[in-house]
């Protein structure tokens, strides 16, 4: 019996198998007691294995995701058991576990806050947990950088699969705390209604935070840590200054070295004699090219005809965050879970000449947002890709009359 334990596949086998069985309505307890017979310890990386193996079997993410707090109270204890990831200031994981700490402090001011507003709605109380939500939301950037710019490096190693059950948690999470925005922007005149519609929406988001930390901390990062070369988190760490930090900032003592690599060789262009790209309507340098995208007064995403993002601009303020981590990147991969077949749709029309184009409209934050999807074909109509083009347009909704150039 040993020696079938301890066989690496052959535990897979059992745990893909126990995780299976609670798919198919055993109890926590009965599986955990087989669990703890049959297994002892698993490391990290073999549970998320075993999760990308349901999946690639055809276990759909949603299915994951709703077993997900299943598995960790399942396999909590052996995990415990676990060294956690030791990182040096300034290294990706190093700065992951500093933000899991500060929001966790976070989380204590908000329930505070919460609790006070409980006793006593006052509007100074309730200003004051409107507040503290709002600190709270900045650890968005924290869940942003893992999506953005961690996953597609986990991706490129054919692990996608709990990344993704991740990402749907991080979508409950962002429900959550706009739920909680909404009821102290309308809180209940009557203090118990007031009472339960904040606990109602603050204890499962204040559960499904604290778990995710946990979910990283035993998972996830170590991992990353074991699937990630030298090079990759080299990478990972240039990138992501583009998204931010929530509370914390980044260490500068890793890496201890100078970063390992071969320079990338210059991209070639087909430039004529004067070192002038040739369009179709003019000629332009690679470095106007890209001043030109980089100043347009909205954000451009271009996937090729593989669904493989190929370019975005970076212009000043981009309304939703990209890191160069997604290039390359299977564009259903760079949308949450619940919006991937609404994606997919766009895309299968495209192809098949349905339809050449898409719009979508959203508010945010006092922001009006147009997000318009157009086909891209070559002159026989042959489909090359999808181009995305996102601007805020609140301002333009607000235009009247007229205003001529010489009025100016």
């Amino acid at each position: 019996m040993g020696e079938y334990i301890n066989n690496g596949e052959k535990r897979k086998e059992i745990l893909q198998r126990l995780i299976q069985q609670l798919h198919e309505g055993k109890t926590v307890e009965e599986v955990k007691g087989e669990f703890a017979r049959l297994v002892g310890e698993i490391g990290a990386s073999e549970l998320a294995t075993v999760e990308q193996a349901l999946i690639n079997g055809g276990l759909p993410e949603t299915e994951i995701k709703r077993l997900c707090d299943v598995h960790v109270a399942v396999f909590r204890d052996s995990l415990e058991t676990q060294a956690r990831p030791e990182a040096i200031p300034g290294h990706p994981v190093h700065t992951f576990l500093a933000e899991n700490i500060a929001c966790a402090r976070v989380l204590d001011d908000l329930g505070a806050a919460l609790a006070v507003v409980k006793s006593a709605p006052t509007p100074e109380h309730l200003e004051t947990a409107r507040a503290r939500l709002h600190e709270l939301r900045q650890f968005e950037k924290h869940y942003l950088r893992k999506e953005n710019i961690l996953f597609p490096f986990l991706e490129k190693k054919g692990f996608s699969g709990p990344s993704r059950v991740m990402w749907a948690i991080h979508d409950d999470i962002r429900a959550s705390w706009k739920a909680l925005e909404q009821v102290l922007a309308n809180p209940p005149a009557d203090a118990a209604a007031l009472a339960s519609q904040l606990d109602g929406t603050f204890l499962p988001l204040d559960k499904m935070i604290r778990d995710m930390f946990f979910k990283e901390e035993t998972i996830l990062y170590p991992t990353s840590l074991e699937k990630l070369t030298h090079d990759e988190w080299l990478e990972v760490r240039r990138h992501e200054p583009d998204t931010g930090y929530a509370y914390v900032e980044a260490g500068n003592e890793w890496p201890p070295e100078a970063p390992v690599g071969v320079a990338p060789a210059p991209v070639e262009a087909p430039l004529d004699a004067t070192g002038l790209l040739r369009l179709d309507t003019g000629l332009l340098t690679l470095g106007e090219i890209n001043s030109v995208l980089a100043h347009l007064p909205v954000d451009i995403t271009y996937v090729d005809a593989d669904d493989r993002v190929r370019f975005f601009s970076q212009t000043r303020e981009r309304i939703f965050p990209r890191s160069p981590a997604i290039i390359g990147r299977k564009v259903q991969q760079c949308h949450p879970p619940a919006s991937v077949h609404r994606v997919q749709r766009i895309l299968d029309d495209f192809r098949a000449g349905r339809r050449d184009s898409a719009d979508f409209w959203i508010q945010m934050r006092g922001r009006f947002i147009y997000i318009a999807y157009y086909a891209v074909r070559d002159e026989q109509g042959v489909y090359q890709g999808t181009v995305e083009v996102t601007q805020d347009i609140a301002h333009l909704r607000s235009l009247e009359g007229e205003r001529r150039l010489l009025d100016e």
